[in-house]
């Protein structure tokens, strides 16, 4: 909904603020600034892939941030907060009780994700966005490179 002058309205709206809304908003799904780092280093590394590419198994689908079809590797490049990294996961103070089951939702059904590609023969690649892309990319490197009988 917007409010004369253009401005979003916040009568409805999941965010705690106007500000939080608009921030929320701008985060984009796919072509993050850390997915473009680490394609860039895999690239460099003589990868080709697919990007936001689509994986369909049994009921599931899902679109992996860089895909080898072939090798059947799908790379999840995960952000710390919405993916609750162990390491700088935050919990939120305002809008608490909105956020906790998001988030362990979002945990949950990367699991669900995980299981489903493995046991149907995918090989899943999970990259935190503080990784070193220079370092996550000799990972994914290695892992198609085994796949590929290399």
């Amino acid at each position: 909904m917007v409010q004369s002058g253009g401005e979003p309205s916040r009568r409805g709206s999941w965010a705690s603020s106007d500000a939080i809304r608009k921030t929320m908003v701008a985060n984009r799904r796919a072509d993050t600034n850390p997915e473009r780092r680490l394609r860039s280093a895999l690239h460099a590394a003589g990868l080709r892939f697919r990007k936001d590419h689509p994986v369909r198994v049994d009921d599931l689908r899902v679109r992996a941030d860089v895909v080898f079809p072939r090798q059947r590797v799908c790379v999840f490049l995960d952000g710390c907060f919405w993916h609750r990294c162990p390491e700088h996961a935050t919990d939120p103070k305002r809008n608490a009780d909105y956020w906790a089951p998001k988030l362990a939702a979002n945990v949950a059904r990367d699991r669900r994700v995980d299981e489903t590609l493995t046991s149907s023969g995918w090989l899943v690649i999970r990259i935190w966005e503080h990784e070193d892309p220079t370092l996550a990319s000799a990972r994914v490197r290695a892992a198609v490179g085994e796949r590929r009988g290399r």
